[in-house]
């Protein structure tokens, strides 16, 4: 099969048949290389990797579940170095092509999957989502894309980064295929009952691009409608940044903690950007971890208290539109921050979120974002779809 995006990691194309029979029957789905498929190396997106970790003997839950559900597995997709990345870009496997803007990143960790899924190449894909690694791709090639809630779902057989962070997720491009993909994952039917409350995260909404605000205000107004309340709120009274820099402190210290083994032992190659935030996170001091674990369990109480069972909040999933591809680190590192001070509450809270396509800032797709409470996923994706229903009736 051809590969036009580069979504697909290089060398021979997996391709498993799926059951007979099963609610996704018919439907082709693409693995993040972060997830085990038996026979064939993991190769978290650092060739080291493979070269130095045994080959899987089993499929990972998530392969597993959607193979037993119908679907077809037809290869494996590229992923920033480790999942330790945000915009797309791998420097030993390239970037995958965001068919949405060519010119621009497609969003990382998860960009091989992301790339396939808005390329046509097949109908779903697997990712994961630690600090917002299927929420950014999503957003950035105008995808529906989902973190469930931090520990619904088993994670056999998906190399961590920070376990208390890590998720696995999903893309589509419709919300059909969004939908049944969901049940199958979530186990659970998708329900029609719709929630009866919508919050605005006003500090999220001001901390984007003005033109980000403004292009998805149409999608407010129709989620407004259709739910039927909302009223303005701060999300992170304590700051945006405040919980970022509370997620950026937990997170790397995780991941230093998982990946010192493999690096101590065989000395990997690495990028630049990827070696330093291992190095950055083994350096985090003991007061900065304990500042940041009292900041979590504020961040925790404070979504609890936002979303009571009937209620969700929006917010952007990203505060811009896909930048431009091979920036300097610099600007990068800017970018980064920005985009994390809209994602951390995921891995800080825990919470659910879906991220919705339907707008654009100059041609560039940009996503709005869905927030429930802990286990809310399956009212979220309930909302997604019916927000698709919406678009034609508003």
């Amino acid at each position: 099969m051809d590969d036009p995006t580069n979504a697909f990691i290089p060398g021979p194309r997996v391709r498993i048949e799926g059951a007979t029979h099963g609610p996704l029957h018919g439907l082709t789905f693409a693995a993040k290389d972060l997830f085990d498929v038996a026979g064939h190396p993991t190769g978290g997106g650092n060739h080291d990797w493979a070269r130095t970790n045994p080959v899987p003997t089993r499929h990972a839950w998530a392969v597993q579940t959607l193979l037993d559900a119908g679907a077809t597995l037809i290869g494996k997709t590229i992923t920033d170095e480790v999942s330790l990345g945000i915009l797309g870009e791998n420097a030993f496997d390239g970037t995958p092509l965001n068919s949405k803007a060519p010119d621009r990143v497609p969003g990382g960790s998860s960009s091989g999957s992301a790339a396939a899924v808005a390329a046509g190449l097949c109908d779903t894909a697997l990712g994961t989502d630690t600090g917002g690694s299927v929420r950014v791709p999503a957003s950035f090639c105008g995808l529906y894309g989902i973190r469930p809630t931090h520990g619904r779902l088993e994670l056999s057989g998906m190399l961590p980064q920070a376990p208390m962070s890590d998720t696995t997720g999903w893309f589509a491009r419709d919300p059909e295929t969004f939908a049944r993909v969901s049940s199958v994952m979530l186990g659970e039917e998708i329900p029609a009952t719709l929630p009866s409350h919508l919050i605005v995260a006003v500090d999220a909404f001001g901390f984007a691009d003005a033109e980000v605000a403004a292009a998805l205000r149409p999608m407010v107004d129709r989620l407004a409608a259709l739910i039927g309340s909302a009223r303005d709120e701060l999300m992170a009274p304590q700051g945006l940044s405040v919980w970022s820099r509370a997620q950026r402190t937990l997170q790397p210290v995780e991941a230093w903690q998982t990946f010192r083994p493999w690096v101590e032992r065989d000395n990997p190659r690495m990028a630049f950007n990827v070696a330093r935030g291992l190095v950055a996170g083994s350096m985090i001091g003991e007061a900065e971890r304990e500042w940041a674990g009292l900041m979590r369990q504020e961040a925790r109480g404070r979504m609890a208290y936002l979303l009571p069972p009937g209620t969700i909040l929006c917010l952007p999933t990203t505060p811009f539109p896909a930048p431009k591809k091979g920036l300097p680190l610099a600007v990068l590192n800017l970018l980064r921050a920005r985009i994390s001070c809209l994602c951390s509450h995921g891995g800080l809270t825990g919470v659910p979120q879906v991220s919705l396509p339907g707008a654009a800032v100059e041609g560039v797709p940009i996503g709005l974002s869905i927030v429930g409470g802990r286990g809310s996923d399956a009212t979220l994706v309930a909302v997604a779809r019916a927000m698709a229903g919406s678009r034609y009736v508003a």
